[in-house]
């Protein structure tokens, strides 16, 4: 078989031909997490297999969360799911095998021949309440019902895909993986009380599945998943087009709170008074195709800045999106204002970069022609360099300017009013991050060719390029890009050259995938033990590739900063990636001090800033750990769900949501002092993979949004935001 190449956002490398000893013969289709393939067994049997994105699988975070699917998958096979048949989630590209099912999923089925008639409708129902009987009587929450996790196989409805189910007695609910759910098929608890989902949430998901079913749309039916979020909580469910015997049914499922909602036995139980029979018609079984997509663009030399600025408080514009207005449905007319008070059920965006944060100029004042000096009358600013929005812009501080990637554009803004210095297309997927800072030039993501350019800061030329498609992985550590080939070897680059200063093997390391921080002269990897016990943690310098020291830590442990001559590490649950503890260790001693966390934190993003360590978890704890003191400080619920990595000045944490919200938390009590209007703008149907993590420079504040602007804030007051 020809491998094929992943044509979707997140470009990887050809895609492998193997999947333990099952060979893949075509793609079905590809996911957030990995590409599902049909393949057969030696016997001859068909399976679907999903593989996880190469990307994803350097990740301890979405191997946790595959593994969780695996187990879960596992528990739930049955007559109502895809049983498993075998899968490797420590493999280096973990994958899944489960029983092929020919058939379309609904989701197909409703686009391609509309509504479905109502005997079906009440066969599948029936279906549906029966597989989450059996889901739930083995402990599982699926949390992620919707169209087209249902297969519609010849003999009744199949529910797939455990990417982001829990047990319903896990100490938090919240998903753990990059994604939280799919608005219009979550249930209200899911945005107020996610720490409180349970089976509950499963039957409100199969409400709105069978509205869809009925209808072709949901019940809370909006452009923006941030307005149908709002709707979920607040409004009543459309349920015009359902048909008359099954609607009061359809209702209890959709009632508010989980104690209303019938069980599956209860709807079982009902159905059959509904009919006394059902329609035993098959579904149809076509099988599924994917669909190629274009190639990005080719790169374009840089240009001047012609994009627009707008000075003064920020732009209140919030495009949330319109609700569409029904029969028997309260309108939300209201909801462009309430959106930055109501937008804990809005946190939709995964993710959080880790970036360091460095102001302008390094701390020293250089001159520069096109630095400004922040003055008293700072009133902030909000630019739109790239016509038309379309997500989210990643910044950085450089000297004198704040460079950002967004999709398949770099640019470059002066901090000072947000004019476009200059800006340069590249052939890149939406921006995973961040551009990089090294050797004194700007290294955005490389380029759908595979090559990395380094571009000059002042005028955004390139200085140098290299082709970067051969390796694994990369890390920017000070001056140095370290490589990974999938072989093992590491390459040592210079940052200001771009040539080789070294290439070997790190001893004792198979495949490193390093982390660094800034100001740390050293750089990271770390290898857990097969059983989660344990962590050894090397550190190698970037400019030899020489060991300086290696350690054997308790437990599973993420680097995530560095200060005073310690590294600082989150203690995570191996399985579903819970933040339990926080480590600090000081190589000079050998001491390491682990401080536990009052409450384990969901997929926590960490940062460090003298010995005080804030954490923001997915369900939107925002929590700060005195390591020197060995206590937690205090824990805020932000509401935001999903928010940005949290950064740290003297006085203020801030976090941007998901909707463009940038939050503003005294650092001392733990209190919100401020809020940012939301900016979703026109791409507010679009949910993004990470949020971008906010740029605190000279006093000023920097961040992206979502409808595509950068925009600063003063961060004296953060309550006159």
């Amino acid at each position: 078989m020809t491998p094929q190449r992943n044509i979707g956002a997140g470009a990887e490398a050809e895609l492998p031909e193997y999947a333990g000893h099952y060979r893949l013969e075509s793609r079905l289709g590809s996911g957030g997490m990995g590409v599902v393939h049909l393949a057969r067994s030696t016997s001859g049997l068909k399976l679907a297999v999903k593989v996880v994105h190469a990307e994803f699988a350097r990740d301890p975070e979405f191997r946790g969360r595959f593994r969780q699917e695996v187990a879960a998958a596992r528990r739930v096979s049955g007559a109502f799911t895809a049983p498993v048949v075998d899968a490797d989630p420590e493999a280096g590209r973990p994958w899944m095998a489960t029983l092929f099912i020919p058939g379309p999923t609904l989701a197909e089925e409703v686009k391609r021949n509309g509504p479905m008639a109502p005997a079906q409708l009440r066969r599948l129902m029936a279906g549906l309440a029966e597989a989450l009987r059996d889901i739930h009587r083995v402990g599982v929450v699926h949390r992620d019902l919707k169209p087209s996790n249902v297969l519609l196989a010849g003999d009744g409805p199949k529910v797939i895909d455990f990417g982001i189910s829990r047990p319903k007695d896990s100490e938090l609910r919240t998903e753990t993986g990059k994604l939280i759910g799919t608005p219009p098929f979550m249930a209200p608890e899911q945005f107020r009380r996610p720490r409180e989902v349970g089976p509950a949430a499963d039957i409100f998901t199969l409400g709105s599945v069978l509205v869809h079913a009925s209808t072709g749309r949901g019940p809370f039916d909006s452009d923006s998943p941030y307005v149908v979020a709002y709707q979920v909580v607040h409004d009543e469910p459309d349920l015009s087009g359902v048909p008359e015997d099954l609607a009061p049914l359809v209702l209890r499922c959709l009632a508010k709170e989980p104690e209303d909602r019938p069980t599956p036995d209860e709807l079982m139980r009902e159905l059959r008074s509904v009919a006394a029979s059902y329609d035993t018609q098959l579904f149809i079984p076509p099988q599924r195709t994917g669909a190629a997509e274009a190639p990005a663009p080719a790169p374009a030399p840089a240009e001047p800045g012609t994009g627009e600025a707008e000075s003064g408080g920020g732009d209140a514009e919030s495009r949330g999106g319109q609700p569409v207005r029904r029969a028997g449905r309260r309108p939300g007319r209201r909801l462009g204002r309430r959106l930055a008070l109501a937008a804990g059920v809005c946190g939709l965006v995964v993710g959080g970069t880790l970036a360091s944060v460095e102001a302008f100029g390094g701390g020293t004042p250089q001159r520069d022609e096109g630095a400004r000096t922040a003055s008293a009358a700072f009133s902030g600013w909000q630019a739109r360099p790239v016509p038309g929005g379309g997500g989210a812009p990643h910044c950085a501080a450089a000297p004198g300017r704040l460079v950002c990637a967004g999709p398949r554009l770099v640019f470059a803004l002066d901090p000072a009013d947000g004019k476009v210095l200059w800006r340069r297309p590249v052939a890149v997927a939406p921006a995973s991050g961040a551009p990089l800072m090294s050797g004194g030039l700007v290294l955005p993501p490389a380029g759908g060719d595979g090559v990395l350019r380094a571009l000059d800061p002042r005028s955004g030329q390139v200085r140098w390029q290299r082709d970067v498609s051969a390796y694994e992985a990369m890390r920017c550590a000070g001056d140095m890009l370290l490589l990974t080939g999938a072989d093992g070897v590491v390459t040592g680059v210079d940052g200001r050259s771009g040539g080789t200063r070294w290439r070997r093997r790190v001893p004792g390391l198979g495949e490193p995938y390093f982390t660094a921080f800034a100001g740390d002269p050293l750089a990271y990897a770390t290898s857990p033990s097969g059983d989660g016990k344990g962590t050894r943690v090397t550190a190698v310098d970037p400019r030899t590739g020489a060991v300086r020291w290696q350690a054997r830590l308790e437990g599973t442990l993420r680097p995530f900063g560095s200060a005073g001559g310690s590294l600082f590490l989150q203690s995570v649950d191996g399985v579903y990636g819970d933040t339990r503890a926080v480590v600090r260790y000081s190589p000079g001693a050998g001491a390491v001090r682990r401080v536990a966390l009052g409450v384990p934190l969901q997929q926590a993003h960490a940062t460090v800033r003298g010995e005080v360590v804030h954490l923001m978890s997915a369900g939107g704890s925002l929590t700060a750990v005195d390591m020197a003191a060995g206590r937690q400080l205090w824990s805020l619920e932000t509401s935001v769900s999903r928010g940005s990595a949290p950064v740290a000045d003297a006085r203020y944490v801030y976090v941007l949501s998901a909707d463009g919200r940038l939050l503003a938390v005294d650092a001392g009590r733990g209190v919100l002092v401020g809020q940012t209007v939301a900016r979703l703008g026109a791409g507010a149907d679009r949910v993004a993979a990470s949020v971008p993590q906010p740029v605190p420079a000279a006093g000023h504040v920097y961040a992206g949004a979502p409808d595509g602007s950068v925009f600063a804030v003063d961060a004296r007051d953060p309550s006159a935001w």
